[in-house]
């Protein structure tokens, strides 16, 4: 309800062609991810049943985006952001179109043994297309910034939160709907939606940075992704917080890379099933962000909630391997809800405890290298926890998901003291 009152409040007549493109953007963004990943292990059944391999697959598409973000935002300062938002737009078409081609056809008709692998290779070409062409939410968010003023800026970017909450809601339960007929159908869905969100923004996006207002390329130095997470990784203000920030990350993305392949190898679950515990994760996190999150900080503080959420994921890592057969349904729906709730106040209150050790200057650069240490986490995660399944056992990566969370708990109890003034250069 707040949601909706948020959209219709700035949904002025002159902006909503902008608005209207910029959400259905974000939405796109989120939604070509959460139909397709709880899937992943189903539509590679044919392929595949290595978790490696399915862990490689699922952060493929995160150290893709993690290569090229700072390129798409500097791109879209240098040539403006409708032509960014086209391309990116694109390639999310084309990959996804790629991925539901692939995992539709029935390849044992007629491919040699010799070419085997080609499936794979399409699938993995799919995800990286896919993650380099994922600065659409960036973009997106740089046109909603064009378009306000510092005054309603705020306000305007609540649409940020309505799309992304949308998008974990809406993602899992069309997957959940659409499985029930055929498990590609979802995959063709994600495309069909990335097509309508592409003809909209060619045909409806008004371009929003001014030619006045565009700067020039930076160095070659300044797009390395790996030049700006230094700067983070060596600040004595945020440096152990930051690293409990990429640590949590990878055990949390790490372990729920393989959780949809642990859930139908051990217990056989139906796409359907599986799909329905990212349901449950959506309308949780939802709750506790949306409603809950604010009042929380206000009575215990971000300190205290971001250790508490953490304590919430190591409960739910270690209910999920204790499910048997006979307890599955009511341990794993428990341990998602219990994740869900943890995850739901580490992300924004930790990401608060980095903003409160920075003065103005600093938040951009800070703040912005926080998604580059998500996305690498995620890669490093995703593929370590399928390798661990494959060679320790398929409850191996939530005990390791664990020990990590235990380190993430020793940097953030360590890191209390006053707020820090910085520059952004320090």
């Amino acid at each position: 309800m707040v949601s909706a009152i948020i959209t219709f409040d700035i949904l002025q007549r002159p902006k909503i062609p902008t608005l209207l493109s910029a959400f259905i953007t974000l939405l796109n963004d989120r939604l070509g991810e959460t139909i397709v990943f709880p899937l992943l292990p189903f539509l590679l059944d044919r392929f595949t049943n290595s978790g490696s391999t399915l862990g490689l697959l699922a952060g493929t598409y995160a150290i893709s985006q993690f290569a090229v973000a700072p390129l798409i935002g500097a791109l879209s300062d240098r040539y403006g952001r409708k032509p960014v938002i086209i391309t990116c737009v694109s390639g999310s078409v084309l990959g996804l179109c790629l991925f539901a081609l692939t995992v539709s056809i029935n390849w044992n008709n007629f491919l040699p043994n010799w070419a085997i692998s080609l499936p794979l290779v399409l699938l993995f070409t799919a995800r990286i297309i896919d993650g380099i062409s994922g600065g659409t939410a960036a973009t997106a968010t740089a046109v909603l910034a064009d378009i306000s003023t510092p005054e309603n800026r705020a306000k305007t970017f609540g649409l940020i939160g309505v799309a992304f909450g949308l998008g974990f809601l809406l993602g899992p339960g069309v997957g959940t709907a659409l499985a029930k007929f055929s498990v590609t159908l979802p995959v063709w869905a994600a495309s069909g939606f990335a097509i309508a969100n592409l003809i909209l923004v060619i045909w409806v996006l008004p371009e929003t940075h001014s030619v006045q207002a565009r700067s020039s390329l930076p160095r070659k130095r300044e797009l390395n992704p790996f030049t700006q997470l230094k700067r983070v990784l060596i600040n004595p203000y945020v440096r152990r917080l930051c690293f409990a920030f990429f640590i949590f990350f990878m055990a949390f993305n790490g372990f729920t890379a393989v959780l949809v392949l642990y859930l139908k190898q051990a217990f056989d679950w139906s796409p359907e099933m599986a799909s329905l515990t990212f349901v449950v994760v959506g309308l949780v996190a939802m709750l506790v962000q949306g409603a809950l999150i604010g009042p929380l900080v206000k009575q215990f503080g971000e300190r205290r909630l971001t250790l508490a959420g953490i304590g919430f994921v190591i409960a739910g890592c270690l209910l999920l391997p204790m499910a048997q057969e006979e307890t599955a349904t009511y341990i794993v729906f428990t341990a998602v809800a219990v994740l869900a709730v943890g995850t739901g106040l580490v992300t924004p209150c930790l990401r608060a405890l980095v903003s409160r050790r920075l003065n103005n200057a600093g938040q951009g650069t800070i703040l912005g290298s926080l998604q580059g240490l998500q996305s690498l986490g995620t890669f490093l995660g995703a593929s370590m926890a399928g390798f661990s399944y494959d060679l320790l056992g398929q409850r191996s990566p939530f005990f390791g998901a664990t020990f990590l969370l235990l380190i993430v708990i020793s940097l953030v109890s360590g890191s209390s003291g006053p707020k820090f003034k910085m520059n952004a250069n320090a």
